[in-house]
């Protein structure tokens, strides 16, 4: 018997996994996805699966309820869900097990719900198709179940539509759904990792809280070693499809055998170390910005409020420096981006290299596009499918003219993607042939080599695991001191701007709640808002959560 199957409470496993061996035919090959898999679950306590992007843990969570695609093959094993042989059941039997003993919350809530039924609807479906409940019956059991995930009013959010949301409201929903029939087991399939760090937590707490209450046994499925360091019992650290090391959290993280699990423990981001003595200028700073958008009512369309998106944000920063940005989503922090790129449209003083651009028209701040760039958040969504690499990252050349031909931006091209350390001989590929953290080093490549002074990283890390996260951030540390870069790096996730930072804005609807050397920010914190983020992102345990509420 393995580590993993070693139960802390006793009593036999309500999930059993046997040797489990998944495939995927692919264009006429067949990709190994789980290789010979095996782990025991047992009543009221968390196991964890952890591992890279394509490591299997998603493929192995989805077998057990069978939700795999036609292409999947199962080449060996076995998996039980209380004493029921899973792989080969009949759909009736398997439409049982789904939701009645095996509840499960996916990544992304948006896009797992349907956009165009009310909350109560999706939430009441199961009840009504599994429990055959009545109307009126399954509208007091969805109240029960949202009031029971803790989503606020939850009576007024009835008719609500996903999008009328937050991303945590969303995810409570979904939990809800998972809920509905009281499974025995809960998968947990990266259900934090699209969220604020408050958020997350609070998601946490209250997935922690449900399993003392129902006595569920929940299966968690993370890259974040933070989080599996907080909530599992247990461990199984998957690499390429196999389970490279099991046991304990506390024996795993405490002292790990295998050479991958030791990779991602060193992988959390370090904290950066000061530049010393700054005498360097302002490169570009702002004075009582501000970004208001109207609200509109009325046949006319007459103005009754703002949205104060930004409101009366002032800082500057030195060049060669790099400024983090942090806050929950709806901060106003990428709309302070924005605004500093002249993307959109704001109120206040903008100086770049100490001269006015707030006031530059159009055309006239296109001679400046180059000196400030961007790297956005989603390197899938922010580069085009259709074009290779060679042709993005050549783009700006072209608009600029800064090339004499072909040739040449061919050649500046190569040097950029060998800066951010890709092979040169990969630009004639697409994006979707490259990982997440690839697609980013294009993205990175594409701003660097219009050779700016300025660049704006707008949560560049948040998608990637957390080893490419890591070297992310380093790549990013090397540049600046290379090539003598500005950042403002903007995220929510603190972990990643204490490896960046020399200073911090921390911001909430719209302002600047406090700000200064990020040593002070992060040792001696004066806001309470500003110590709930920081206790929520370093320690995954919010202390001032009503600093958050107000």
């Amino acid at each position: 018997m393995s580590i993993a199957n070693v139960a802390l409470g006793g009593g036999p496993p309500i999930l059993s996994i046997n040797n489990l061996s998944v495939s995927f035919a692919q264009g006429g090959t067949e990709i190994k996805a789980v290789k010979s898999v095996s782990f025991d679950l047992c009543a009221g306590e968390t196991l964890a699966l952890v591992g890279e992007s394509g490591s299997g843990k998603s493929v192995t969570a989805l077998s057990i309820l069978q939700l795999l695609s036609p292409t999947a093959r199962f080449s060996s094993g076995e998996i039980f869900v209380s004493g029921q042989q899973v792989i080969g059941a009949e759909e009736e039997n398997l439409r049982q097990i789904r939701g009645n003993q095996v509840g499960i919350v996916f990544q992304e809530p948006m896009t797992s719900l349907n956009p165009l039924h009310s909350i109560e609807k999706q939430v009441g479906e199961v009840l009504m198709v599994q429990k055959n409940l009545s109307a009126k019956q399954t509208r007091t059991t969805v109240l029960e179940l949202l009031d029971m995930v803790g989503l606020a009013d939850a009576k007024a959010r009835l008719n609500a539509l996903p999008h009328e949301l937050s991303g945590g409201q969303r995810q409570r929903v979904m939990i809800a759904m998972a809920l509905a029939l009281e499974p025995d087991i809960l998968i947990a399939d990266e259900p934090t990792t699209a969220l604020d760090v408050t958020i997350q937590a609070q998601i946490l707490d209250l997935l922690e809280d449900l399993q003392r209450r129902l006595g569920m046994a929940v299966l968690f499925i993370t890259h974040d070693l933070e989080i599996v360091r907080r909530i599992a019992d247990r461990v199984c650290v998957m690499q390429e499809g196999e389970i490279v090391e099991e046991g304990l959290v506390a024996d795993v993280f405490g002292k790990a055998s295998h050479p991958y699990t030791q990779k991602l423990l060193a992988a959390q981001p370090k904290a950066w170390t000061t530049r010393g003595l700054d005498i360097s200028e302002d490169l570009i700073s702002a004075e009582e910005l501000k970004v208001w958008f109207p609200i509109k009512k009325g046949v006319i369309r007459r103005t009754v409020g703002y949205v104060k998106a930004v409101d009366g944000v002032s800082f500057s920063v030195k060049a060669g420096q790099t400024i983090g940005v942090v806050g929950e989503s709806g901060s106003g922090k990428t709309t302070l981006g924005l605004a500093l790129l002249r993307l959109i449209n704001s109120d206040g003083a903008i100086r770049f290299n100490n001269s006015r651009i707030d006031t530059l028209a159009r055309k006239d701040m296109r001679t400046l596009r180059r000196s400030m760039q961007i790297v956005f958040q989603d390197p899938y969504g922010s580069l085009s499918p259709r074009l290779s690499v060679n042709q993005i990252v050549e783009e700006g050349l072209v608009v600029h003219g800064l090339a004499r031909d072909a040739d040449e931006r061919r050649q500046r091209v190569s040097a950029s993607l060998m800066n951010v350390g890709l092979d040169p001989d990969v630009m004639d590929r697409y994006p979707h042939e490259f990982s997440g953290g690839q697609r980013q080093r294009v993205a990175i490549a594409r701003a660097l080599v219009l050779e700016p002074e300025f660049l704006i990283l707008d949560e560049p890390t948040s998608a990637l695991d957390v080893s490419v996260q890591a070297q992310t951030v380093d790549l990013l540390n090397d540049l600046q001191d290379r090539f003598n870069l500005t950042y403002m790096f903007i995220s929510h996730d603190l972990r990643v701007v204490r490896a960046l930072a020399d200073n911090i804005l921390v911001m909430k609807d719209g302002k600047v709640v406090e700000s200064g050397p990020a040593a002070d920010v992060f040792n001696a914190p004066q806001q309470l808002y500003t110590q709930a983020l920081l206790s929520a992102a370093l320690d995954l345990k919010v202390e001032h959560a009503d600093a958050i509420a107000h």
